[in-house]
């Protein structure tokens, strides 16, 4: 059974995708590769899933979080998971090139592969692959958009404080 739940946040709703405890999706409005789910056996939630995702978010956001400490997921290629792995090595407020990914999963040459992982990464900010920049420190590509990982870079550089998010305003869930 998957379990959705739709929360705001000061760059759009995200939605929240798992089992209702282990999270396997965060994916913002418009996302580039949204989740597929099957509505013959999901459900939004209705009974609070997710709220220690919430939570951290919600402090991320507001600036007092630098890290999760989340349950996690993960489905994807071996490759893919640990390309994923590196991201989540990336510190708050830093930035690294493809190759440095690439390097870190174990394929120095494979800046390119690297680059499609981390565009498939499903677990957008807690995966932390706004934090990947081009070689020249440009910015390239973002599943969640450009104009959102120029904010979220900002935030992690205290450019461009976000408003935290009204937790109790969180919706039941999208399809």
């Amino acid at each position: 059974m998957t379990v959705t739940r739709s929360v705001p946040s000061p760059l759009g709703d995200l939605l929240l995708v798992g089992d209702g405890e282990t999270l396997q999706g965060i994916y913002f409005e418009e996302h580039r590769h949204p989740p597929r789910i099957d509505t013959a056996v999901s459900r939004p939630d209705a009974y609070g899933a997710y709220e220690e995702a919430v939570r951290q978010l919600d402090e991320w956001f507001a600036g007092v979080r630098t890290e999760f400490d989340l349950e996690l997921d993960l489905r994807g290629t071996e490759f893919q998971l640990r390309v994923w792995e590196a991201l989540r090595q990336i510190p708050f407020g830093r930035t690294v090139s493809y190759r440095d990914v690439a390097a870190a999963a174990g394929l120095p040459g494979a800046a390119r592969a690297a680059g499609h992982a981390v565009g498939r990464n499903p677990v957008s900010i807690v995966v932390p692959c706004h934090r990947v920049v081009g070689a020249d420190g440009s910015l390239t590509g973002y599943a969640g958009g450009m104009e959102r990982k120029q904010a979220l870079l900002d935030h992690e550089r205290g450019l461009r404080p976000l408003p935290t998010t009204v937790v109790a305003a969180a919706g039941a869930g999208l399809p």
